[in-house]
């Protein structure tokens, strides 16, 4: 046998490998909201689930110190953003934003319909 052909297992079993990397979603504001909302954001990549913010009550300028991870991000994934509106029976959607993550650290703007999404995220 050749002694180059485990070599060559080797770096094709690496090449075929993802990898992955950590998206950190920070900085989420919405402004100009037609009404007074309990908001909040759910966010995935992927179509995996990354959770969501705590509810901004009473506004229609919501905003969250909070960040929003995942560990199986790629630079070429979707990410998805959606406002939503919680109520007590059933939330409502109030609209979403979605971008294609680019390695690095962005700052982001959405006009959804007269209101605005302003948001960060880093891709490492």
């Amino acid at each position: 046998m050749d002694s180059s052909a485990p070599l060559l297992l080797l770096l094709l079993m690496c090449s075929s490998i993802m990898v992955e990397a950590e998206l950190k979603v920070y900085d989420l504001r919405v402004r100009n909201l037609p009404f007074l909302t309990d908001s909040y954001v759910k966010a995935s990549c992927a179509g995996q689930s990354m959770g969501q913010t705590s509810i901004s009550r009473d506004t229609n300028n919501p905003w969250w110190e909070e960040e929003l991870y995942s560990s199986t991000a790629q630079a070429d994934h979707k990410l998805t953003l959606t406002v939503m509106d919680s109520d007590v029976i059933f939330d409502d959607k109030l609209g979403s934003c979605t971008t294609t993550l680019a390695s690095g650290t962005h700052d982001k703007i959405c006009d959804e319909n007269g209101w605005i999404l302003y948001y960060s995220y880093t891709v490492k």
